[in-house]
């Protein structure tokens, strides 16, 4: 029982990882650097979910299971499969409830936050269940891990190319390929700095942040703040991810980089990378 239900917990954690990553793609953002570190990370990480879904078996899949064979015979007179899900549900009803509460989630996210979990504890509790069922064929755990093996493989791998012709599709995020005219506004980095880009072409910049570096190996930047008049010109480059927004303020201690853009059409959004790009640390400009 243990091996058979960490396994299928291991298992929707794989798939719930594309899920989030499909679903990454598609928020506003800008494109963020790859880590090379999380290769390395991945082993380690592969240990701890193992861990995890022993642990999670223990304290909740089995309690679980209990419960569910306990009602079984007590309302129905034997054990039925559907009060595994229907125990799942009102066990998880609270929690998912209070953290809607605190993290003042709608009702439709805490519908399918409710959902998600429900479906994630029931199916291994359900796979666990039938290695206990007395008047089935017996079915030893190796078996029973082999189609684990064997079902989850095919469900990650189907949802691996599932998420890869989404992608290709067009669902995720593009940053808006703009004009002079859009990028002309105010931008604010929502403390005291403000850069104004006219239509004209020059620039006012109030007590921006710009950033300078001890050595062309260091990642920790000195701040300094930016204030004065200058120009401004827009780079539509080859694509959206590489376009620019280049400011030259001649009057600033050091010289303004080069802005990257994203956000949308209506409300874009200007960005430089603080410090190590690994650190997907951004100083980003809002236009109001």
């Amino acid at each position: 029982m243990l091996t058979a239900s960490a396994s299928v917990l291991f298992v929707e954690a794989v798939i719930g990882m594309i899920a989030n990553f499909v679903w990454e793609q598609t928020q506003e953002s800008p494109p963020l650097p790859y880590n090379a570190l999380m290769v390395v990370a991945v082993p380690f990480l592969a240990a701890a979910g193992a861990v995890l879904g022993a642990l999670v078996t223990v304290s909740v899949i089995m309690p679980l299971l209990a419960a569910a064979a306990w009602l079984g015979r007590t309302f129905s007179g034997r054990e039925v499969w559907w009060w595994v899900p229907a125990v799942t549900t009102t066990a998880t009803a609270p929690l998912v409830l209070a953290v809607a509460i605190l993290s003042e989630a709608g009702l439709l996210a805490a519908f399918g936050g409710w959902l998600t979990v429900t479906t994630v504890l029931a199916i291994p509790a359900l796979v666990a269940r039938r290695l206990l069922l007395p008047n089935r064929p017996p079915l030893s755990g190796r078996t029973m891990f082999g189609r684990i093996v064997l079902c989850g493989t095919l469900a990650a791998v189907t949802t691996f190319a599932l998420a890869g012709v989404a992608l290709y599709a067009g669902i995720g995020y593009v940053p808006p390929r703009l004009d002079v005219g859009q990028i002309a506004g105010t931008y604010s980095d929502g403390k005291n700095g403000t850069l104004v880009l006219g239509p004209d072409g020059k620039a006012i910049a109030t007590r921006v942040d710009t950033f300078s570096y001890d050595s062309i190996d260091s990642f920790e930047p000195d701040t300094h703040e930016c204030t004065g008049t200058g120009t401004w010109a827009y780079d539509p480059a080859d694509g959206p991810y590489s376009q620019q927004v280049d400011v030259s303020i001649g009057s600033c201690p050091v010289a303004m980089d080069s802005w990257s853009v994203y956000g949308t059409r209506e409300h874009p959004k200007l960005y430089v990378f603080i410090g190590d790009p690994d650190s997907w640390d951004l100083y980003t400009l809002r236009r109001d």
